[in-house]
């Protein structure tokens, strides 16, 4: 029983979470219903323009911090070999 009453309260402070970020931008339950389908697409939208958006810039930081990783990495593997 213990199980059940945390899991409650785990789901009630989640939906409390995710209705404020909702209410913040100001989304309506009933709209949200009705309009589950594009509300939907909506959001995989706007997953797909973040990625769209961090991708060019991903690349361009593993430019710099790959090869200096690997160096690292490198050096340390040598240093455990000899040691």
């Amino acid at each position: 029983m213990p199980g059940i009453v945390s899991t409650v309260i785990k789901l009630a402070l989640v939906c409390l979470g995710v209705g404020l970020i909702l209410a913040f931008f100001d989304v309506d339950p009933v709209q949200l219903l009705h309009n589950f389908p594009r509300a939907i697409r909506s959001a995989f939208q706007v997953v797909v323009d973040m990625i769209r958006w961090a991708v060019p810039y991903i690349t361009l930081g593993a430019v710099v911090v790959l090869p200096i990783w690997l160096v690292f990495f490198l050096l340390r593997l040598l240093r455990n070999r000899r040691g």
